[in-house]
């Protein structure tokens, strides 16, 4: 499998994306016990940061070249182009999952799956939402991600002008995050507000953008303070597991004055990415940029490897991990809930997902294969043209 990584690339990348696609996958799971190794459990950031600012750091890096080489209006086209990818495949994937919560509301004579996952509303009046599912208003649960990527690379389409000054592009992107957080400025749904502020999570998706488009003179710059860096980073990481054992653990929200503890409790929003939730991801994100060197031999090594292949091929797999959550929950649920069981789902969810996206790059070189070695086909005689 290992022949099937691509490595033109920084496959530190493409290793975190697959490990927060699985993360995903195990946090859409109710109640999984696997939830301990996912990245929650490190504080109040969660996979969701490390999708979206990953997603921005490989967009500066792919539309940035289109931006050198053939300008602005290119690059526009190019990022419309796959928001217009990104659409479709939502579109398909709200369809199929309505169709797969509906069954299983059925099948299991069990109506609360419906109104948990949020689909009520489209089965009672379909022809009103459906036209909210296209215009993304209507947003089952599980399926805001997408909605928030889409948006985010439309704000994009704004920033590219700035995408050669990181600078600037972070300062404006900042003060629209703030101007939201101190305004709650958001957009709505048919059921009130989006559950990701698309005007709020650009932020993180612009420091990711403002990173991969930074050249390496000014990277090596900005790092020459490295022990401070470093010192802040594992100050952000500690207070981060301070927090997430304040959530999890009723003797640590003891040792905490009451109205400190009820702050981190209650009002570290998800919503509109609060500050703690970006701090404590940047601290991880620096950590993790330091201790994992560019090209690490075990970045493809056998533990690795399923990560490092499922995020070379992020959207498919994202797209299959959707339906193998809400299934491995009805198996939980409905057939059997117990640890080895649970284990079980997640070995088979990702090992589905391996395969998808072992297929996936297995074609892509096939193709490219093709692209390469085929001859021009010659003109057809002249006899045989049309007149």
């Amino acid at each position: 499998m290992r022949h099937l990584i691509r490595q033109n690339r920084d496959i530190r990348v493409d290793f975190f994306r697959g490990y927060a696609l699985f993360c995903i996958f195990i946090g859409h799971i109710a109640d999984h016990a696997l939830w301990v190794i996912t990245i929650q459990v490190l504080g109040p950031s969660d996979a969701t940061e490390t999708f979206i600012f990953l997603a921005g750091y490989a967009a500066a890096i792919a539309y940035g070249r289109a931006l050198d080489r053939h300008g602005l209006a290119y690059a526009a086209v190019a990022v419309v182009l796959r928001i217009w990818n990104l659409y479709v495949v939502h579109i398909f994937m709200f369809l199929a999952f309505v169709a797969q919560v509906s069954w299983s509301a059925t099948r299991f004579a069990n109506p609360a799956y419906i109104e948990e996952q949020n689909v009520g509303a489209f089965l009672e009046q379909p022809h009103e939402a459906v036209l909210d599912a296209l215009t993304l208003r209507f947003q089952p649960a599980f399926m805001d991600i997408l909605p928030l990527y889409i948006v985010v690379l439309g704000l994009f389409i704004l920033f590219l002008p700035l995408l050669r000054r990181p600078g600037r592009l972070v300062a404006v992107s900042g003060t629209l995050y703030l101007v939201v957080r101190l305004t709650g400025l958001t957009l709505k749904t048919t059921t009130g507000d989006w559950f990701f502020n698309p005007l709020a999570w650009q932020f993180l998706f612009m420091i990711g953008a403002a990173i991969g488009a930074l050249p390496e003179a000014e990277r090596a710059r900005l790092l020459r303070h490295r022990r401070i860096l470093l010192a802040l980073a594992y100050a952000g990481a500690l207070a981060g597991l301070a927090i997430s054992a304040v959530w999890r653990i009723p003797s640590a929200y003891g040792l905490l004055p009451e109205p400190v503890a009820q702050a981190i409790l209650t009002r570290i929003d998800k919503s509109s990415l609060h500050p703690a939730r970006l701090l404590h991801f940047l601290s991880l994100a620096y950590l993790a940029s330091r201790l994992v060197r560019p090209g690490a031999a075990w970045l493809t090594s056998v533990p690795a490897l399923p990560f490092t292949l499922t995020g070379q091929h992020g959207l498919a797999v994202f797209a299959l991990g959707v339906f193998l959550s809400f299934l491995g929950r009805i198996i939980m649920q409905e057939l059997d809930g117990s640890l080895p069981t649970q284990i079980a789902i997640a070995a088979g969810g990702l090992a589905v997902m391996v395969a998808l996206a072992a297929a996936q790059a297995w074609y892509d070189a096939k193709g490219s294969g093709a692209r390469r070695v085929a001859p021009l086909a010659p003109p057809p005689p002249a006899d045989n043209q049309p007149s």
